[in-house]
């Protein structure tokens, strides 16, 4: 069992070493913030990525290269206003009311270290996981088989037939990976379309390597000891159609991380925070959020980072006035 020992007090504390996390952080300290930035790693979902192609300024870019610089440039500012927490999780935040205190109530934020510490306001930037398959099959197949990380274990599945599910950007990244080391490749999107950007589209599915299949709802992942097969329906002809494949790697969304937060800020049935657009705020006085753990619609690294400055200016100016 965990003993909680409290640490010292800050101005902000901000969760997530993400694009919104780090801009956020890198704001806070131009501004003379007294700041605690927690996270469990720098980068973000993109960290997976092995060319980001859309961060502004960059026309090209590995995950892992983002991640590293993000980490540099809020580094370059963890000095005495500002200080780092890296491979920690925060496990819960509570708001504690404080008799006679000027500047309201202190938010108490618990780590997954077995700490506590204490802040007068909150940033949220602790983005999304990726999204677990649940079909017939995915529980007893996962890790062998199926995999939620195409840079990660593509190499893995060299002359083998793969399947990618999920036809967004990040599905497209997947199968551009495998065309390296798979003998085929179908990439099975639930819509009648394919929703990754155009221009991706066009590239990957030139090669003939790549079989893009749409109106493909994913039923059952067969087996042995390892993946041999996907079942999958034709949502028009009603028809089901079992693939033979060694590997499925799925990319089907994300999950916000906000179960911290469950119990104080208010989310959408997504699990999302609820936040007010202009602002950045969510419903507790002293809480904003910023990024993919929000419920802005549109998940992209540089919106979130601009949404994370937007929060910082909000919460510096309500700063001031309680002093």
């Amino acid at each position: 069992m965990l003993q909680f020992k409290y640490m010292k007090q800050y101005e902000l504390i901000i969760i997530g070493g993400g694009p919104a996390g780090v801009a956020a952080g890198v704001y806070a300290a131009r501004k003379r913030v007294k700041t605690l930035l927690i996270t469990v790693d720098y980068g973000g979902q993109s960290v997976v990525s092995p060319d980001v192609q859309n961060w502004v300024g960059i026309v090209s870019l590995p995950g892992p290269e983002l991640a590293k610089r993000l980490e540099e440039h809020v580094k370059a500012y963890a000095e005495d206003v500002l200080e780092c927490k890296e491979g920690t999780k925060v496990t819960r935040v509570t708001q504690r009311l404080v008799a006679n205190k000027p500047g309201g109530p202190l938010f108490e934020v618990e780590t997954d270290k077995g700490e506590v510490y204490e802040a007068k306001a909150l940033i949220v930037a602790s983005g999304a996981s990726r999204r677990k398959l649940k079909i017939k099959g995915a529980e007893e197949f996962d890790n062998k088989g199926i995999v939620y990380c195409a840079s990660c274990d593509a190499p893995l599945f060299k002359d083998k037939d793969v399947v990618v599910i999920g036809g967004g950007n990040a599905g497209l990244e997947s199968a551009e990976q495998l065309i390296a080391y798979a003998k085929s490749i179908r990439i099975l999107e639930l819509g009648p379309e394919f929703r990754g950007d155009r221009i991706t589209q066009k590239r990957i599915f030139a090669d003939e390597k790549i079989t893009p299949i749409t109106d493909a709802e994913t039923i059952e992942v067969k087996g042995d000891k390892f993946v041999t097969g996907l079942v999958y329906k034709d949502k028009k002809t009603g028809k089901t159609h079992e693939l033979a494949v060694q590997g499925v790697f799925v990319e089907i969304g994300s999950v916000p991380n906000t179960s911290f937060v469950k119990d104080l800020c208010e989310l959408n049935k997504y699990g999302e925070i609820i936040i007010d657009h202009k602002t950045a705020r969510t419903n507790i006085e002293g809480i904003w959020a910023a990024g993919d753990a929000t419920d802005e619609p549109y998940k992209q690294n540089n919106i979130s980072m601009g949404d994370a400055v937007k929060a910082l200016e909000d919460l510096y100016i309500w700063l001031q006035k309680r002093k």
